[in-house]
């Protein structure tokens, strides 16, 4: 079984640009009205709609309203990528730092307004 989340939005351009530029994801199909993303490392997916587009069913037409939702993104290395999104000045919506349950995060928004949550996991004590 594989999940592939979708996220139906007016915003496909801004979308793929934050996604390809900021986080380095690849294409992996696109057309005027959906858009299909992977990670780096080709091993998860994302997509997403336009609203009301007339080949999808009712329940696959309603927009997302921008809140609601967040993405986790796992990293190897969380303090580099930190730093590469601080020189392409994206807001940091929480600032990095340590849990007491050994996540070290921060975290973004990106232009559908869904938080991303990104993190290196590590035991705590480590």
């Amino acid at each position: 079984m594989k999940l592939n989340a979708g996220i139906i939005t007016e915003k496909i351009a801004e979308t793929k640009a934050f996604y390809t530029d900021v986080l380095g994801f690849g294409v992996s199909f696109e057309n005027e009205f959906y858009l299909l993303l992977h990670t780096p490392d080709k091993r998860a997916e994302i997509s997403f709609l336009l609203p009301n587009h007339p080949s999808q069913q009712t329940i696959f037409q309603k927009p997302f309203l921008n809140q609601g939702m967040y993405l986790t993104i796992e990293v190897n290395d969380v303090d580099k990528l930190y730093a590469d999104i601080q020189e392409k000045k994206i807001a940091i919506e929480i600032a990095i730092r340590d849990e007491p349950w050994g996540d070290r995060h921060f975290a973004i928004v990106d232009p559908n307004g869904i938080g991303i949550d990104i993190v290196k996991y590590s035991p705590p004590g480590e």
